[in-house]
């Protein structure tokens, strides 16, 4: 799972399988911060059934935001820890951080669309549509 910003103040969120396929898309205004808008992403997803686990950067190490996911959704989260906090997970759950790669290569991919990186769209449904629109090609292309 992760962000990428876009001119006009907007962010777009991801959530991408192993393969770097994206799982869920939403576009929000860039100034929330990220972990509040993970619950709409799932909620955008383009499947009927979530993912088991979601693997986050540094950011996403919340306890209410872990808590909820567990409870809500029955995901588990997987982030490295901030310096302060208590150590929430073990080593052995963070060797799977090193797959992120794979939702940094899906939105090198959703660059290669002019019409996301240079936001011609004024309307944020419209860009959202969009970045569906991209989703979906990418799909296609590798299924």
């Amino acid at each position: 799972m992760g962000p990428t910003k876009r001119g006009k103040g907007t962010k777009i969120m991801a959530i991408a399988a192993v393969t770097s396929l994206p799982l869920a898309v939403t576009v929000d205004s860039a100034s929330p911060h990220e972990p509040k808008l993970v619950e709409e992403t799932l909620a955008g997803s383009f499947l009927d059934e979530l993912p088991a686990r979601l693997i986050g950067d540094r950011a996403y190490d919340s306890d209410p935001l872990e808590r909820r996911l567990e409870h809500d959704y029955g995901i588990e989260l997987i982030a490295p820890n901030r310096e302060n906090p208590s150590q929430t997970q073990d080593g052995r759950k963070l060797r799977q951080y090193k797959r992120r790669w794979c939702v940094e290569r899906l939105f090198a991919w959703l660059q290669w669309f002019r019409r996301l990186v240079t936001r011609y769209e004024y309307h944020i449904e419209n860009f959202l549509g969009m970045v569906r629109l991209g989703g979906m090609r990418i799909m296609l292309r590798y299924l």
